[in-house]
């Protein structure tokens, strides 16, 4: 009878509601990309309107080691739209100082492309974009030399950058 209890409640939940894309506008659908990476966005929106603490939307298929240019070309067509409405979306609805967005992969790729147009992993350096949680916007923090291969200036290590996500989580890191 308890689960019972529970499996309804959680059924019968506003939260739940959040799932239902229909509910928002056509031109709120467009805006976010009608792809399943833009309805991953406003599906992670209406989840933290409804509470939930961390939403996480994927976008594969970035490891481009052939015929980089025109994957990436796809690729950036869905996220960049997506990723933008949201930030944009999480302001307008006073979200976005107590969320924080992270854009991150799990490594870098290589500043040369291969022979068969692609790039290569290349754990050297790689880039991160922040918004909201309370992290100052508008920052670069580090660079690379002028051929992309090394970190130039203030390194930021993954132990480093995930403090950075602690702090701005309020969580002792």
């Amino acid at each position: 009878q308890l689960l019972y209890g529970k499996a309804r409640q959680m059924v019968l939940s506003p939260r739940l509601k959040a799932f239902d894309l229909t509910q928002e506008k056509d031109s709120v659908r467009d805006r976010y990309g009608r792809s399943e990476f833009g309805q991953g966005c406003l599906l992670a929106r209406r989840l933290v309107e409804q509470g939930v603490t961390f939403v996480e939307v994927e976008s594969p298929g970035w490891d481009t080691h052939a015929d980089n240019f025109k994957s990436v070309k796809a690729l950036a067509g869905d996220v960049d739209p997506a990723f933008g409405t949201l930030v944009a979306d999480l302001k307008e609805r006073g979200l976005l100082e107590k969320t924080l967005v992270i854009w991150m992969g799990e490594f870098g790729r290589t500043p040369r492309i291969n022979a068969k147009a692609g790039r290569d992993h290349h754990p050297l350096s790689f880039n991160a974009a922040l918004a909201g949680g309370g992290v100052k916007g508008g920052l670069v923090v580090s660079s690379t030399t002028k051929d992309g291969t090394l970190v130039a200036e203030r390194p930021v290590t993954v132990p480093a950058l995930f403090s950075t996500f602690c702090r701005a989580l309020s969580i002792d890191p």
